[in-house]
């Protein structure tokens, strides 16, 4: 039951998540602009995206490794 609630939990996430980026996009469209990151953009995305994509890597493969001990 537990994961069933996790997945959901995670499910919702990525839906907000991709929401967010295409807030972001429209954002910048609107203005005519072309999307670009620069230099700063990577070190404000990177710290945020790394636990993320970390937490969620570790939550699928923990499962794996307990089923053989």
């Amino acid at each position: 039951m537990q994961d069933s609630a996790f997945a959901i939990f995670i499910a919702f996430g990525c839906i907000w998540i991709l929401m967010g980026v295409i807030a972001v996009i429209t954002l910048l469209k609107s203005d005519a602009q072309q999307i670009q990151f620069g230099k700063w953009g990577l070190i404000v995305g990177i710290p945020i995206l790394i636990p993320i994509v970390l937490g969620i890597i570790y939550q699928l493969v923990r499962p794996l490794i307990l089923q053989h001990l």
